[in-house]
């Protein structure tokens, strides 16, 4: 069928386009979900008309069951989607204990004519590929995936452009993907290829800007130039790719795309190694990426993009390397405010500082702040939306947290510790069988995962399956390395299905590493509690408050604790964690 036969919505500023499955408002994309758009859809069609709940998960969800909750959870999102506020609805009416119904005057145009008027028909969906380096020189690989991330980060400023996570299209990386399949895998219009060949000192990159729904070329181009020269290109590849995509930039969206962190190119290129280690998501991945940082703001202390990755690594080490959180948190903070005492623009920065603040500080409405902050500045940057979520979730804001995972996942299909995280949101509610088939699912894209192999581990616990439980955690421990938080899951695990023994076994030996290694107070916590010990269990939350352990940010939706939550000693543990 011609898309262009299909009819255009238009409803106070919005202009909703079914064929592209796209909303713009006042020329900039307004980012939904499949199943938002949908609904919206739906009720825009049948505008002035009541459309009953039934009707509308059956229409919405077909050949599925789902629970009335996801419609709830669509319908606020959509609600936020269209600024609506809970006091004042002037799109869509609720009629109680029946549906919705589509209540702003809605205008029907013919798609030809929206065309021949308006820029708007251009592609406002992308993906930027791996670039490849089609040399001989292996050690030039950092640049290939440095050139991506910053074409990405670049693009991602324009909110009329939604543009993939660099972890999602790193999954096709060596792949040689066609960009078709790209397109459907992804649900994006475009996709950007390019190859990279470095020798003796020079730089050959060539690009393409393919159309993912017919594969056709939309532009190309090719750039031979001195390796200094780097910088430029990617702000003119930027550039070129906005103009083909007939994209109507502001002032502001042309300054932001020009902008360059750092006139040092050493410094450069040694932020873009920092980068590639740090997206290797490895303990010495990690570590290597924190000296390349230090080294790239040696070069340029004023390179707030290269504080805001030592930022980004500090985070990572907190609960994950065997570090105390008072030697990871504050150099995580230090290094956030540096950069964005330098450039307050930085939506990296604000994410990565809210995170500390309410992790390690307690300050959950400053970190609320920084979430919402670094969103506005960036929408489309996924981590945001992803760490904003699962904030929300600890808080017991589950809808609002749940809306901001899904959109997270929306920008970064692919991301392995989103689609976990949205399995944990489950497991968090007690939504035990959703949170079995969205972790297996997060699975099937990395079936070694440690993240989703423990999430599941707990989810079968407290569902009973204690030997398909203990399996899982026997599993995640085994890739992690013996990880401590995994192997604390262990020896709940054995405790709650009788296996005292051995439960008392994996406690001790936890508080034997601890005398050698940081071992978070609350792992040792929740093994007591499942052996009924609450003494000893509050004993050791309190060195957890001590500690300031970032697993005390779980402390009100734990379901492992739920036996605590009517002694009064829990409810002063969380007015201190929850205090500010």
């Amino acid at each position: 069928m011609d898309k262009r036969a299909s009819p255009v919505y238009e409803f106070s500023g919005f202009r909703l386009i079914p064929s592209e499955r796209l909303l713009l408002r006042n020329g900039g994309v307004v980012p939904l979900t499949h199943k938002v758009f949908d609904i919206l859809l739906l009720l825009v069609r049948n505008s002035g008309q009541l459309i009953e709940k039934e009707e509308m998960l059956h229409a919405v969800w077909p050949e599925q069951y789902v629970e009335e909750h996801n419609l709830t959870v669509s319908m606020s999102a959509l609600r936020k989607a269209l600024g609506e506020t809970h006091d004042k609805h002037e799109y869509i009416e609720t009629v109680p204990k029946h549906g919705y119904r589509f209540i702003a005057n809605v205008r029907e145009v013919s798609a030809d004519r929206v065309a021949m008027r308006s820029p708007l028909s251009g592609i406002h969906s992308l993906a930027v590929l791996p670039f490849v380096n089609v040399g001989a020189d292996r050690s030039a690989e950092y640049l290939c995936d440095g050139i991506t991330e910053s074409i990405i980060a670049s693009l991602s400023r324009l909110s009329q452009l939604r543009v993939m996570a660099y972890s999602s299209v790193f999954r096709y990386k060596g792949m040689n993907a066609d960009p078709q399949d790209v397109g459907r895998g992804l649900g994006v219009r475009s996709v950007v290829i390019g190859r990279v060949l470095r020798l003796d000192g020079r730089l050959t990159i060539s690009t393409e800007l393919v159309d993912a729904t017919t594969g056709w070329q939309l532009w190309g181009a090719h750039y031979d130039r001195e390796l200094p020269d780097l910088l430029t290109v990617q702000h003119e590849i930027a550039t070129e790719i906005s103009e083909n995509l007939r994209l109507r930039l502001t002032g502001e969206q042309k300054r932001l795309l020009a902008k360059r962190y750092t006139d040092s190119i050493e410094a450069y290129h040694l932020y873009l190694q920092g980068r590639y280690n740090w997206n290797k998501r490895t303990p010495t991945g990690t570590q290597k990426a924190v000296e390349y940082f230090e080294q790239a703001i040696r070069h340029d202390p004023h390179y707030a993009l290269a504080y805001a990755g030592l930022a980004d690594s500090y985070n990572l080490m907190a609960g994950n390397s065997g570090l105390p959180p008072r030697e990871t948190f504050p150099k995580a903070k230090a290094t956030a405010l540096k950069a964005l005492e330098i450039d307050n623009t930085l939506a990296e920065a604000h994410t990565s500082l809210s995170l500390v603040r309410y992790l390690f500080d307690w300050e959950w409405c400053a970190a609320e702040q920084g979430f919402q902050r670094a969103i506005e500045l960036n929408p489309n940057y996924a981590t945001a939306h992803h760490w904003y979520g699962e904030f929300l979730v600890l808080s017991r804001q589950f809808d609002e947290g749940f809306e901001e995972l899904i959109q997270a996942q929306t920008l970064d299909p692919l991301s392995l510790p989103i689609n976990a995280d949205i399995g944990q949101y489950y497991f968090f509610t007690r939504q035990y069988e959703r949170a079995v088939e969205q972790l297996k699912s997060a699975l099937e894209l990395e079936p070694n995962f440690v993240r989703a192999l423990a999430l599941l581990g707990w989810t079968f616990e407290q569902m009973g399956r204690f030997e398909a439980a203990i399996a899982k955690f026997e599993e995640a421990t085994a890739l992690s390395g013996s990880r401590t938080l995994i192997v604390a899951g262990l020896g709940h695990a054995h405790a709650v299905s009788g296996n005292r023994a051995e439960a008392v076994k994996i406690l001790e030996s936890l508080k034997e590493q601890s005398c050698r290694l940081y071992v978070s107070p609350y792992e040792i916590a929740v093994i007591h509690v499942a052996l009924e010990d609450n003494e000893a269990a509050f004993a050791y939350l309190e060195d957890a408050c001590d500690d300031h352990s970032v697993w005390l940010s779980w402390l009100e939706v734990d379901p492992r604790l739920d036996t605590l939550r009517t002694d009064a000693r829990f409810e002063r543990l969380l007015a201190k964690v929850r205090s500010k």
